[in-house]
């Protein structure tokens, strides 16, 4: 993408209001970006207190906890579920989420047999009250369409839940699109899916084939939005685009408003940052964002995981910045 002079300077002047913002004071506890030396789709969620970290690794499940973010984030967790081999679902685990639903934990996850074709998402459910105890199938979750589908999350307004993912309109890997649909319960869909957005800005379109993906739920006062990732992911140019719900029904594509620009990219310095999640600080006086990116320039899917404190505009979008830099300190999450 081309860039004129201006928007060069402009570019530079946030990036040092950026830093001047993130900069510590004495006597606060710092951390650095990498939080993590390794990491992909870091999904994290907060429950009295503590921070679940649920990835994949070595063809597994895992969940590591603790009661800060950056320490939460790393590969030091339990083993909570692994396939049978030669099922359907038994390869290629993407991008899993750990969601707590009607008093029970579940967990969602993309995988297939082998066949990248094959992707699907699957539902798996706790056996204890315990986020990092053992999990059990429950089973495929798709509308009736079934077609390929990966990264979903669950969505829960005015007391319904919806369940939103990356999928193909058809059968073939032409583009990803996001994708929405009403839940009967967090085991099942109920009811077709509705188009949210397909890669339409040039932005979005960087890489064959083209892709929005990692959509993740995110709400502040009343307001809800959906913030996924665009362009591939194996690219420099992977970044974060905006949904934001407008209307009343949010199967409607019509209730959703889409950001014409990213709201999060690449700098000079940091490249492919993406799939992000969303947790307060420990005195929940704080929002910040969990996102992995690449290693270096060109590294694809090298990646580690990286966080940062976001703050919210006067209309209430979220105002992430731009990923701050390898080695700069910035003030921990407030507790």
């Amino acid at each position: 993408m081309r860039h004129s002079r201006v928007s060069v300077s402009v570019w530079v002047v946030s990036i040092a209001v950026l830093r001047l913002w993130s900069a510590p004071c004495p006597g606060q506890r710092l951390i650095t970006n990498p939080v993590a030396p390794e990491g992909h789709d870091p999904w994290v969620t907060q429950f009295e207190g503590v921070y679940h970290y649920c990835y994949s690794h070595k063809g597994a499940i895992w969940v590591h906890s603790g009661r800060r973010i950056e320490n939460a984030v790393q590969f030091e967790g339990r083993q909570v579920w692994r396939p049978t081999r030669g099922l359907p679902y038994s390869r290629e685990l993407w991008a899993p989420e750990l969601h707590r639903l009607q008093g029970r934990w579940y967990i969602y996850v993309a995988a297939d047999d082998g066949n990248n074709e094959n992707h699907r998402m699957y539902v798996l459910g706790a056996d204890s009250d315990d986020p990092a105890g053992s999990y059990t199938i429950r089973g495929k979750i798709a509308d009736p369409s079934d077609k390929w589908a990966i990264d979903g999350t669950v969505m829960l307004h005015e007391d319904r839940l919806y369940f939103i993912w990356s999928g193909w309109e058809g059968d073939t890997n032409i583009a990803q699109n996001l994708y929405i649909a009403l839940m009967k319960d967090p085991l099942s869909i109920d009811g077709p899916r509705s188009l949210l957005s397909k890669p339409e800005y040039d932005w979005e379109q960087i890489g064959k084939p083209l892709v929005n993906e990692g959509p993740q739920v995110l709400m502040h006062e009343g307001d809800v939005f959906v913030i996924y990732s665009a362009s591939g992911s194996w690219t420099d140019n992977y970044c974060l685009g905006q949904l934001r719900l407008v209307g009343d029904d949010p199967l409607d594509p019509a209730s959703w408003q889409k950001k014409n620009t990213p709201v999060f990219g690449s700098t000079a310095t940091v490249f492919s940052p993406g799939h992000a999640s969303f947790a307060r600080s420990p005195d929940g006086s704080e929002d910040w964002i969990i996102y992995h990116a690449a290693k270096r320039q060109g590294s694809g899917w090298d990646r580690n995981t990286r966080m940062q404190r976001f703050t919210w505009d006067v209309e209430g979008n979220p105002c992430f910045g731009y990923p701050i830099s390898e080695g700069v300190p910035i003030a921990a999450p407030s507790e």
